[in-house]
């Protein structure tokens, strides 16, 4: 059964749009650190598959405001305020380990996200979500394999992954406010068969910390912020 938005198409499409491309950045901050060549490649793919829904999610965001604004203005022509992102999309990627769950948890839930919104009564929207199921169900299988992998490795590796799972289950919370609150059963479910799989458990609860969606970023997102919008900012409308 399509699910009923809260939210308007247009908030929907900058959320959905600015956490694609928030971590499709952090994601592209690995080319040439990468533990492997192959993983490199992986990692940069993934990030331009979240590139291009970023685009087609903010050019619709742009053309329902009546602003004038496409997917550029709206990528490098606006404050941190004014990007309504999940925090777990801005954290800094860490060591690999905590890369790798940050995307397992945001992956996870993106696709369930997605699957609910294919069937959207908002045709573009649906369309949108419908295109991008292949490229994030690859998403959710890499960074669960390397949890995994890691968990399930030397006792460092263990460490270090469980160091993820700590760090990012703190943002949780915020993936499922509102309509989304719905999809955290079957979230929680895939990721503790993961986790278990990595010979790890489901951290305590905690209490959330949130307010990406609401504009009130942590400091990382300014740093961010500032690299990726500085050359358009010096030279704005450039031809290359």
């Amino acid at each position: 059964m399509a699910q009923t938005l809260a939210l308007s198409p247009a908030e929907l499409a900058l959320r959905l749009g600015d956490d694609a491309l928030i971590l499709s950045h952090r994601l592209c901050e690995w080319c040439g650190r990468a533990p492997t060549l192959e993983v490199d490649l992986a990692l940069s793919n993934i990030g331009l598959d979240l590139l291009g829904q970023a685009q087609f999610f903010l050019n619709y965001a742009g053309e329902l405001d009546g602003n004038g604004r496409d997917a550029d203005k709206l990528a490098y022509h606006r404050e941190e305020h004014e990007f309504k992102n999940s925090l777990l999309a801005e954290q800094p990627n860490g060591d690999f380990a905590r890369t790798m769950v940050r995307q397992f948890f945001f992956s996870a839930w993106q696709l369930l996200r997605f699957q609910e919104l294919a069937a959207s009564p908002d045709g573009t929207l649906a369309a949108i979500a419908a295109k991008a199921l292949k490229e994030i169900a690859y998403h959710v299988q890499f960074a669960a394999e390397w949890v995994v992998r890691l968990g399930d490795g030397t006792a460092e590796s263990k460490r270090r992954v469980a160091e993820g799972v700590i760090w990012s289950w703190r943002f949780v919370d915020e993936l499922f406010t509102g309509e989304d609150a719905a999809l955290r059963p079957a979230w929680e479910a895939r990721v503790q068969a993961t986790l278990a799989q990595a010979g790890l458990e489901l951290p305590a609860p905690v209490r959330g910390i949130t307010g990406g969606r609401e504009g009130r970023h942590s400091e990382h997102l300014g740093h961010l912020l500032a690299e990726m919008q500085y050359v358009q900012r010096c030279h704005p409308n450039a031809q290359w």
